[in-house]
């Protein structure tokens, strides 16, 4: 069973947001890791870069798929996680802890109303 902590925004394609005033930090959900497994490459937006919900917000790569990781807001990308250039496999290991991917400073705060609390995210994968 996967883990789905409280007081997180999901998005269908299983991202999560957290959100902290206008920031919102992203990563991808503990059921995602699972089904895509272990770890080897990330591929992360650079700081400064602007981008729309559902863009393309970074890339990872595991020992059994690519997969991308969509912008579940939209604004500016206004810090990396720059340890998982060296250890992908973090997001593995704490995927809503250590394992961020990206801050974004939303520029449509509104659009946090379109993505799913825990309890529908868990009835999305079938928990």
């Amino acid at each position: 069973m996967s883990e789905v902590p409280e007081g997180l925004h999901y998005t269908r394609d299983h991202e999560w947001a957290k959100v902290d005033g206008e920031v919102a930090t992203v990563g991808i959900t503990d059921h995602a890791q699972g089904e895509l497994t272990e770890f080897v490459y990330v591929q992360l937006p650079k700081k400064g870069s602007k981008v729309e919900k559902g863009d393309v917000l970074a890339i990872v790569e595991s020992v059994k798929n690519t997969a991308d990781v969509y912008a579940p807001v939209s604004g500016e990308v206004i810090e990396v996680n720059s340890p998982l250039d060296d250890d992908p496999s973090i997001i593995n290991k704490h995927p809503y802890t250590d394992g961020w991917l990206a801050r974004i400073n939303m520029s449509k705060p509104e659009q946090l109303e379109g993505l799913m609390d825990p309890a529908a995210y868990r009835q999305h994968i079938g928990e």
